[in-house]
């Protein structure tokens, strides 16, 4: 039994292995526009962050009309290739285990509320979660206004809360709200990284994530 009363998850590369749909995507839209050329690390390194804070990040020596150009063409292609990415193993058993318990579960996302809608949709998770927040309604990450609205939403404190991800963004968000943070790594960012935000443990895939949330004290 988890000691949580909200457990937030991240959705790209953390319940969803999207990541490498998402790489492609940037990098047809960098190549239409004729940008300087990025390598998939370099690409997946914004994957957390919102679509404008994503390509300022990618070009930081750009300039606004760049910046735009490169978000609306990335927007242009993903609506134009439709996610067909799967669930991570585990994903789906984890999140009906979690509200089994009568834990609240919500999610806090880079994506816009049109995608993220459309997957939940897509899915069929959406009932799990008792609130959502996305980038183009929120600060985004690493501002912790996500996290600290879905716990005002659910009246908890960050004692009662843990924010999952597998990117910094998603953890260092967490430790601005004054929640725990949990990283996985089967998504953008690397072991390393994830380990440098101090996190209260490192996991590797969501069936560890079930046994961390029931056991804290598991050695992975």
């Amino acid at each position: 039994m988890s000691n949580y009363q909200l457990i937030i998850f991240d959705w790209d590369g953390t319940l969803m292995d999207s990541t490498g749909h998402i790489v492609n995507c940037m990098r047809q839209a960098i190549t239409k526009l004729g940008l300087a050329p990025l390598t998939d690390t370099q690409i997946s390194h914004i994957i957390g962050l919102g679509l404008n804070e994503a390509v300022q990040t990618l070009y930081p020596a750009g300039n606004s009309t760049l910046w735009t150009s490169l978000a609306d063409c990335y927007r242009e292609i993903w609506l134009k290739n439709p996610e067909q990415s799967p669930l991570f193993d585990n994903a789906r058993e984890l999140l009906h285990h979690l509200t089994a318990q009568d834990i609240f579960l919500g999610v806090a996302t880079g994506k816009s509320r049109r995608g993220l809608d459309k997957v939940l949709d897509a899915t069929g998770l959406k009932e799990l979660f008792v609130a959502t927040r996305c980038a183009d309604e929120c600060h985004s990450k690493p501002h912790p206004q996500m996290v600290t609205e879905l716990m005002d939403f659910v009246g908890v404190n960050g004692s009662d809360t843990i924010m999952i991800g597998d990117t910094e963004f998603d953890l260092l968000m967490a430790s601005n709200a004054g929640a725990d943070g949990l990283g996985i790594t089967h998504g953008a960012h690397a072991e390393s990284t994830l380990t440098a935000c101090e996190p209260k443990a490192i996991v590797h895939d969501l069936h560890q994530v079930q046994t961390w949330l029931t056991n804290p004290h598991s050695q992975f």
